[in-house]
């Protein structure tokens, strides 16, 4: 998808290093405006290209008085004056602004994290449609604060301590908030968000899913000859199911799809899969038994990052193969590779879309993202890589994909090797996961639970716990049980089960499940955790 070929003003993020930069890229597709998130140290150039409305500077863990703290690049203050565009900082952002732009930031006397009120001191900017005096909590998460303005600048609010809380320079079209409204610990955050982009920067919205689908058949149409051959790497999940069903509405039967058994699969996974895909989607699918291949370069290893470096090259490995029979059987070998890869799968796998940062982290190298060999001979479709799930959905139901399989809880590329800690190789482990995970979805199924989580999982601990089962001493093994509530999958919270349902679920896995005398439940958020285990 070509970004400059969306029917709306671009909203551009600078992220520089917050938990929270990519919420607010998805608080502001909502509003269906079109919006991307860049590192924040993105050169000029790299920044003017994608021609914004709007740029947004994220929040950050960094102070501005640190020797390498990341800054927007020289120019950039001038290029915004000079082009009208709306600049809006957030938390570290504003700091940002008012130290760039002559203002003074110090180490604050009054420190505030968490739930904060605050009070509009004019009713302009982003409070325009507030009176003086209105009072409102929002999440705060800062140590420094404005002490001096840049000269033009205005205190719209302050904190009940008396910190700047926001500012503006409506001549400059400069604007921050020192809190986050993208959270929804600030409960009137996204009115704050809307007001500013549409009544402040005059913002136009038309981010659809019936565009963008228009648009990646395009782009599709566009990369791919009119006689070329394209492969698309189908695991059964919404992602690749969606990307598949997208490519061969674009291009017919032209698309080829594999699914590969590494022998990391859920119970029954590729009979199921196998069923949907023929009698459902009219996908044409060839079904490749690799789990001995994939099982066996796995054998002792345990770091999870190797788990997934391994199983992305094997994947490429097969697709390489695949590639060739179907060059003896065409007399043209395909020259592309589709694959579901998500926005979060880009955000997670690398620091933020761009290179030479250093002020964020790799959360996990997704399969097919990092863990993709660079001499790969196949060149990436990737029709999905700047949605988010949610997103994903909504142009399945305009693909006509069953909903019944869209609403799918996500089940990772490498399977069930970041869902079994250790060696997957070891023992038994695979086969206890794939019961012990079925009693468990099926459970939250006949409980009418599903719809309502929007991921459940099984996990297998490389400890054992004494036990007792049948007047007998047992040393066993421990299962945990996940389920997270999410709207993206950027951030998540464990789903809230009652008692009786886990006691029930304990009850049935220890007695059905051999070699399994200890069930757990995670009940961790995501921050501080991922999703996955691993």
């Amino acid at each position: 998808m070509d970004p400059k070929a969306v029917k709306s003003d671009l909203v551009l993020i600078l992220d520089y290093g917050s938990q929270y930069t990519h919420l607010i890229t998805r608080r502001i597709r909502s509003l269906n405006i079109f919006s991307l998130c860049i590192s924040g140290t993105s050169s000029l150039e790299t920044i003017t290209s994608h021609n914004p409305k709007v740029v947004i500077l994220s929040g950050g863990p960094h102070s501005v008085h640190s020797a390498n703290s990341p800054t927007f690049p020289s120019g950039f203050v001038e290029w915004a004056q000079k082009g009208g565009i709306f600049v809006f900082g957030v938390c570290y952002g504003l700091q940002l602004i008012v130290q760039r732009l002559g203002g003074q930031v110090d180490v604050g006397q009054r420190q505030e994290y968490g739930r904060m009120e605050i009070e509009v001191e004019k009713n302009l900017g982003v409070f325009g449609n507030k009176k003086v005096g209105d009072k409102q909590v929002v999440w705060m998460s800062h140590g420094d604060e404005t002490v001096k303005l840049p000269y033009g600048f205005e205190v719209v609010a302050r904190s009940q301590q008396g910190a700047v809380a926001a500012v503006e320079n409506r001549e400059m079209r400069f604007f921050g908030l020192q809190y986050h409204p993208e959270v929804t610990h600030s409960p009137e955050g996204m009115d704050t968000l809307r007001y500013f982009l549409f009544d402040v920067c005059g913002v136009s919205p038309g981010w659809n899913m019936e565009n963008v689908l228009d648009e990646e058949i395009k782009v599709i149409n566009d990369t791919v000859g009119p006689e070329e051959h394209v492969i698309c790497a189908l695991s059964g999940g919404v992602d690749s199911t969606v990307a598949a069903t997208l490519v061969h509405k674009a291009i017919g039967d032209r698309l080829h799809c594999i699914f590969v058994d590494n022998g990391l699969l859920r119970y029954k996974e590729r009979e199921r899969v196998a069923e949907t895909f023929e009698s459902d989607l009219h996908l044409p699918v060839t079904c490749v038994d690799a789990s001995n291949e994939f099982l066996s370069k796995l054998k002792g290893v345990v770091d999870p990052e190797m788990k997934r470096k391994i199983i992305g090259k094997e994947f490429i490995s097969i697709f390489d193969a695949f590639a060739h029979e179907l060059e003896q059987k065409l007399g043209k070998k395909p020259a592309y590779l589709v694959q579901g890869t998500l926005y979060p799968d880009v955000i997670e796998s690398c620091p933020p879309p761009g290179s030479g940062r250093t002020h964020s982290h790799t959360i996990k190298s997704h399969h097919n993202v990092g863990g993709l060999p660079k001499d790969m001979k196949l060149k990436l479709i990737e029709p999905l890589k700047l949605l988010f799930k949610d997103e994903v959905r909504q142009l399945g139901r305009i693909l006509n994909v069953p909903d019944a399989f869209l609403k799918r809880h996500p089940f990772p590329g490498p399977g069930l090797a970041v869902r079994v800690l250790g060696d997957v190789t070891e023992g038994n482990a695979l086969d206890i996961l794939r019961q012990v995970d079925e009693i468990f979805i099926q459970s939250i199924k006949d409980a009418g639970l599903y719809d309502s989580i929007w991921q459940a999982f099984a996990v297998f601990l490389p400890v054992r716990s004494v036990g007792v089962q049948g007047d007998q001493r047992t040393h066993s093994h421990v299962v945990a049980l996940r389920a997270v509530t999410s709207q993206d999958g950027m951030t998540a919270d464990w789903y809230y089960f009652e008692h009786k349902f886990l006691d029930d679920v304990a009850r049935k896995i220890c007695n059905s499940v051999r070699g399994v005398n200890r069930v757990v439940q995670d009940i961790t958020s995501k921050p501080p955790s991922t999703i996955e285990w691993e």
